[in-house]
């Protein structure tokens, strides 16, 4: 006994709209990871300028790399980059923000930022659970 073509068409029907259906929400799930990880670093950012304020009353001259880079890429671990985050300092505000790149672009938040005061927003405001 074997297969028929009509069973082998079936098979390979169902695990087709299998990986239609599963693919896509893989794909949003590892966007969903790296962001997470781009939010870590940045909330770390965050903390390092406040710990520069306690200590110099200002923000101005922070760095928040060894080098005194303005910008970095995430994730730091020398994968591939899914976001470049930045620091801009003033005397009394900063805003830290992580511009997405590559497949990471696709990702419906967008650029996300957190500033002194702690207002974490996102570029897509009707975008659900970004922070």
């Amino acid at each position: 006994m074997g297969f028929t073509l009509i069973e082998l068409m079936i098979v390979v029907a169902v695990i087709a709209v299998i990986a239609a259906i599963a693919y896509p929400s893989y794909t949003s799930q590892v966007r969903k990871s790296k962001r997470a990880a781009a939010k870590a670093e940045m909330v770390e950012y965050a903390q390092r300028a406040e710990r520069w304020y306690t200590l110099n009353n200002s923000y101005t001259n922070f760095k928040f790399t060894e080098n005194g880079a303005t910008s970095i890429s995430s994730p730091r671990d020398g994968s591939k980059a899914m976001y470049t985050v930045t620091v801009l300092p003033t005397a009394r505000t900063f805003t830290v923000t992580a511009v997405p790149a590559g497949d990471q672009a696709k990702d419906p938040c967008g650029t996300l930022s957190v500033n002194q005061a702690g207002v974490k927003t996102p570029a897509n405001t009707s975008a659900l659970d970004c922070w």
